[in-house]
């Protein structure tokens, strides 16, 4: 009898973990906290990554299906000055390495792949618990409960399965991002479009920068970054969307127009993202019949790897189930080997980008991380 996979969270990893299973004929329950599929946003742009996340798609057997929902000039990158000039610009030439896709159209995808009965969704987890031989029960507030026989947490950084294998709890790095949106660009806000180009576009000076991509459908998201206290944070009244912008704008007091008004003519309540991590090398001791993946194994700040390295999780886990026949924990020490050793690499580079785009050498040590310019290149300059 094959054993009962259980994953919590339905984001890109847990449902990439679902979809490879499916595709070598194991199956799999994913539990997620959402009610439906569209009862909230699921993000900005992503770019993914021929080393991993593409790697991830191809062992979900859905590289057709990605490729048809890729934004096409989504890899064009602008880098400006304060006042609007031009330090890089990169246009999109069609054959980059890390073609840009909405997180949303992605998510679809993968659940249009799975059996209409793999998700349940409105099920948060409330509680877990090791009922011994690997197997663990796990209770939702709707009041249902569940068995597993391997468990697997996909469930994010505030992860309710991780407490069941380490005592690592997130941190705040001192870096909020402010999240808002611009629709209509073209024809509403002109100016700011034109400064964004097609792709993506960083104003960046220590401490501070505004991060903007532009999406499918004439959209820009913006990102705020500020490197700031979570008591500067929580002063802010974010529940007054006018007052909020304009105390954030305030901290961009000089820059040009067309910058300023990603922020103060935002079309959505701002909303602030506190930066968490966990330690560049979180690890656990090998337990029976449960493991992480994604941000509840290796949560780390935004560089363009967390969903990647998600994906790559969940099919790499999937992998090796499959590969391991009657044999799970023996699946699960495989994949938590290799899982080690890529995350804290990866972690350890996600902390250097955020340097680079808010430290002291920004926003050149950026431009370099760009153009494939390396550090000692930059030193000898």
């Amino acid at each position: 009898m094959s054993p009962s996979i259980t994953i919590i969270g339905a984001g890109l990893g847990g449902l990439v973990l679902a979809r490879v299973l499916h595709v070598h004929g194991i199956d799999a329950t994913v539990y997620e906290a959402d009610p439906s599929e569209s009862a909230r946003t699921q993000g900005g742009q992503l770019d993914i990554h021929e080393h991993d996340g593409q790697v991830a798609l191809e062992a979900a057997g859905l590289t057709a299906q990605f490729r048809a929902i890729v934004h096409e000039g989504g890899e064009a990158t602008r880098v400006l000055r304060p006042d609007g000039g031009v330090l890089l610009d990169e246009p999109d030439d069609g054959h980059g390495a890390r073609p840009e896709v909405l997180r949303g159209d992605l998510r679809r995808t993968l659940l249009d792949s799975l059996p209409a009965d793999t998700v349940r969704w409105g099920h948060k987890v409330t509680s877990v618990r090791a009922l011994g031989d690997g197997r663990h029960e796990i209770d939702f507030a709707n009041g249902s409960t569940a068995v597993s026989d391997v468990l697997v947490g996909a469930d994010g950084s505030w992860s309710k399965v991780r407490p069941l294998l380490s005592d690592a709890a997130p941190s705040y790095v001192g870096t909020v991002f402010v999240e808002t949106y611009l629709h209509d660009v073209d024809d509403r806000h002109p100016d700011a479009a034109r400064a964004v180009g097609e792709g993506a576009m960083f104003a960046l000076t220590p401490g501070k920068g505004i991060s903007v991509h532009r999406e499918a459908g004439n959209v820009l998201h913006t990102y705020v970054q500020l490197n700031r206290s979570a008591d500067w944070v929580a002063a802010i009244d974010f529940d007054d969307a006018d007052s909020a912008r304009a105390t954030i704008a305030a901290e961009f007091d000089g820059w040009a127009p067309e910058l300023t008004a990603l922020i103060t003519d935002g079309e959505s309540a701002p909303v602030p993202r506190k930066i968490f991590t966990l330690p560049n090398d979180h690890r656990w001791d090998r337990t029976p019949g449960i493991t992480l993946l994604g941000d509840a194994a290796h949560l780390m700040p935004p560089s363009g790897d967390g969903a990647n390295l998600a994906m790559f999780d969940g099919a790499e886990l999937g992998r090796a189930i499959a590969d391991h026949p009657g044999d799970v924990d023996a699946a699960l020490a495989v994949y938590e080997e290799s899982m080690f050793a890529r995350s804290s690499t990866m972690a350890v580079e996600a902390h250097e980008t955020l340097d680079l785009c808010l430290g002291d050498t920004s926003p050149f040590g950026l431009i370099d991380l760009i153009t494939g310019v390396a550090a000692g290149e930059r030193a000898a300059r």
